[in-house]
């Protein structure tokens, strides 16, 4: 009944109830777009294709946050994946390219002119994957035959300039979404392109188990019960922050002069995974390097290695990848993270944490804490990664449903699902009513 009541409460605000209606029809359009194929295409011959991408790997994570348009051939093929690539490249750029250091000083200005930097550098990556994707279809299962007018350089660049368009319209969807709808557009095109494979992978999984009698409905329910136990322990990654306690002096004027008073006691929350899922994407990148120098040799140790990294549900590869997603925790917390600023900023506000000099020994401080957090975080999240690989070897549950028992998927439905509800939280919370979560760490942050 509360939860109804929600419902109700959030019909009755005009602004929320229009920007959640905008947000929906916006998506409509997204996934309309994923089913409309490149025109001189047979969809009719794009199954040899499409299996390319029901087991996984890079291909597969690419079809999952493109909602089945990468291997359908759809004008939204390239999803929003260029935009997001283009914004990890600008962000570590801004580390080490004094010009965009500055234009991050610049306030609301500066982060206009990185946002259009942003997207020029994803229309240059869209012209590097668009002509990279159509040539791999040759080469991925497409026949012949499916290019009805075949590959001519007519229908090379007709389905560059359609993919690159495909892509920047997305953007422009999200973008609209973050500002007309509830928030958090591009992530929102991602999550929903990630749902929208969920029903056939569980459709997939249910007909091996139930109709071909591998295990039953018990096995199905066993599944569920993992599947729901997981992302409880994502929703603890993702929630989990360490409270620094922070004390600010207060300056009231009394008798003529001023004295300091100590106010009330606040707190610096540090996440315990301050990095997301990025280090997961910059493993995963890194994965599929060594099956691509492998695959130039024909020895011995080159053929090994092929092996061991081809399969992403394999030991070796499970190892290599839980290392290195430990590894970009560190780096990426380190360089999302700005302790000195922190400390700096504390320090002109008039706070301190106690027993703590403010500047330096508090820099050092936070990033002391930060470095002891992030090891429980950072496997924690290594262990999420790759627990797919877990419940494959052990249970025997099909490669594209397992994709949804950790990575890079789960934590992206699990994150964006919490920013989506804090942000409608607040809309309530402003207007006196109820929020979809009545207590916890969500209504403290948006209170």
């Amino acid at each position: 009944m509360k939860f109804i009541d929600t419902i109700k409460n959030i019909l009755k605000i005009e602004e929320l109830r229009n920007r959640i209606m905008v947000t929906l029809g916006l998506l409509l359009v997204y996934r309309f777009g994923a089913q409309v194929v490149l025109p001189g295409v047979d969809a009719s011959k794009l199954s040899a294709f499409a299996g390319n991408f029901d087991a996984g790997g890079i291909g597969g994570l690419l079809n999952a946050f493109t909602g089945g348009a990468f291997a359908n051939a759809s004008v939204f093929a390239l999803g929003i994946m260029p935009y997001i690539s283009a914004s990890i490249v600008v962000q570590l750029m801004q580390i080490a390219v004094p010009y965009l250091q500055k234009l991050q000083k610049e306030g609301e200005s500066g982060r206009k002119k990185i946002t259009q930097i942003t997207r020029w550098l994803t229309i240059g990556i869209c012209l590097v994957q668009a002509p990279s994707y159509i040539a791999g279809m040759q080469f991925l299962g497409v026949p012949p035959d499916a290019f009805i007018l075949g590959l001519t350089p007519t229908f090379y660049v007709s389905s560059i300039i359609i993919l690159v368009t495909g892509c920047i319209f997305a953007m422009w969807l999200g973008e609209k979404i973050t500002d007309k709808g509830v928030g958090n557009g591009i992530s929102i095109l991602i999550m929903v392109g990630i749902i929208a494979t969920l029903p056939q992978s569980f459709a997939q999984e249910f007909a091996s188990r139930v109709l071909e009698s591998n295990g039953g409905l018990i096995m199905i329910l066993i599944e569920l019960l993992i599947w729901f136990v997981i992302i409880l322990a994502s929703i603890m990654l993702v929630l989990a922050v360490r409270k620094i306690p922070v004390q600010y002096a207060r300056r009231t004027a009394s008798g003529g002069y001023e004295k300091n008073i100590f106010g009330a006691r606040q707190f610096i929350p540090l996440k315990l995974n301050a990095s997301g899922v990025m280090p997961i994407i910059f493993a995963q990148a890194l994965m599929f390097v060594p099956s691509a120098v492998a695959g130039l040799s024909e020895a011995d140790w080159a053929q090994s290695v092929l092996a061991n990294f081809s399969d992403i549900f394999g030991l070796w590869y499970n190892i290599v990848f839980a290392t290195l997603i430990i590894i970009f925790t560190y780096f990426y917390t380190a360089i999302t993270v700005p302790t000195n600023k922190m400390a700096d900023d504390l320090k002109r506000s008039g706070g301190f944490i106690p027993g703590i000099k403010p500047g330096t020994d508090t820099a050092e401080f936070l990033d002391r804490v930060m470095s002891q957090i992030t090891l429980p975080g950072s496997v924690f999240l290594a262990l999420i990664a790759i627990f797919p690989a877990f419940v494959v070897k052990l249970m025997g549950i099909q490669q594209g449903w397992a994709l949804f028992y950790g990575g890079t998927s789960l934590l992206i439905l699990v994150g964006v699902a919490i920013d989506t509800m804090q942000q409608i939280n607040s809309y309530l919370l402003n207007r006196h009513y109820d929020g979809l979560m009545k207590s916890g760490k969500n209504r403290k942050a948006v209170a």
